[in-house]
């Protein structure tokens, strides 16, 4: 008999429809499936209505948690000049989410505005400190952000390629300040919870192996990169290679921590759109709802056929066009967002489900 029952699991694993994809580790329940909706409660202020996939007028979040998101990614910035992306605004959405089982992902900027590459600019409140009170400050922010927002991840800096809090932690002409201020931010992380995952986060490819070189005593978990075809290039085995080689080398956790891309060239206000032509994308996916879908399923593939692969995180999902289809300061990502011009969630979306295993 037992032989029997043998042969008929060998039978039926041979039988199973299941995909190469559902059959990676990856895809379990701790897989992250994230989508960052930073500017939602701004816009929600402005009483839109969004629809689900079948047409029907319903909850940005309850969307997406509906179609297999599990994580909502969230900036924060330290004094903003309104209550956008404050702490305040943060910790009421953060609680939200929580409340309604999703894991929340904070990208501290360490900043009070946009805080990239091109930008690292230190809050006004910590301007012209001393290194030693920096630090300090540094540890006391992070720590007010654990104990009152409790983030399952928590990045320290946003696409800190150049470092952050310039000119203090400039990566090239003051590596030991640089090193010093991670430290400083992780350890407040790692002082008051065993939980909360700590992110490093590099925007683009180029250069990311030296980029992670330069953090080896620096204690965190995972490697978030940024993808944008039009900044990162359009050589997806190069992304392939080098997320793996990365996960290999460092032996860390890895993910996408922000791409997207556009369904259309079309316009929804008179605010320029950042992508409006067939040079800034891939030939092999057009700017359409069935390109930008399989772009999406693209991603989810790099990342899950990697050792470590941990997951996606699509940026701007609900960036459409807010402030009305006449508005010259309205969106410039309305285009990539995961909501048509219609505001109905996108085809794409289902690239955001997961399997439990």
């Amino acid at each position: 008999m037992r032989y029997l029952i043998i042969i008929l699991v060998i039978f039926l694993s041979s039988c199973s429809n299941s995909t190469p994809e559902e059959d990676i580790k990856s895809l379990n329940i701790d897989y992250i499936s994230a989508i960052d909706l930073s500017s939602l409660p701004e816009i929600e202020s402005k009483n839109i209505t969004f629809y689900n996939t079948n047409g029907s007028p319903e909850d940005v979040v309850s969307i997406l948690k509906n179609n297999g998101v599990n994580t909502i990614r969230l900036r924060i910035w330290n004094h903003p000049t309104n209550d956008h992306s404050s702490f305040n605004e943060v910790k009421l959405f953060a609680d939200k989410l929580h409340n309604l089982g999703l894991k929340v992902w904070l990208t501290v900027h360490y900043s009070d505005t946009w805080a990239d590459p091109g930008k690292q600019i230190p809050p006004n409140q910590w301007q012209n400190l001393s290194f030693p009170v920096l630090k300090d400050s540094i540890y006391r922010y992070t720590q007010k952000i654990i104990v009152g927002i409790k983030p399952d991840i928590i990045q320290i800096g946003n696409e800190i390629n150049t470092g952050l809090l310039l000119p203090y932690g400039d990566i090239n002409s003051n590596k030991n300040q640089f090193i010093e201020i991670l430290n400083t931010g992780t350890k407040a992380v790692r002082d008051l919870s065993k939980k909360t995952k700590i992110m490093m986060h590099f925007a683009g490819i180029d250069n990311s192996d030296w980029f992670f070189d330069q953090l080896k005593t620096v204690d965190y978990d995972y490697i978030g990169l940024s993808y944008y075809p039009i900044w990162h290039g359009k050589d997806l085995e190069k992304v392939k290679t080098t997320l793996s080689e990365l996960s290999k080398k460092y032996q860390k956790e890895i993910l996408f921590a922000e791409t997207a891309y556009p369904f259309t060239f079309d316009w929804n206000d008179f605010t320029n759109n950042i992508i409006g032509n067939s040079e800034q994308i891939l030939p092999q996916y057009p700017a359409t709802l069935q390109g930008q879908q399989d772009f999406v399923s693209k991603i989810k593939e790099l990342i899950i056929s990697t050792e470590n692969g941990k997951g996606i995180c699509y940026w701007g999902g609900e960036l459409i066009s807010y402030n009305g289809n006449e508005a010259t300061d309205g969106s410039p990502w309305e285009n990539q967002a995961l909501f048509d011009f219609k505001n109905k969630i996108v085809p794409a979306i289902s690239s955001f489900q997961f399997k439990k295993e």
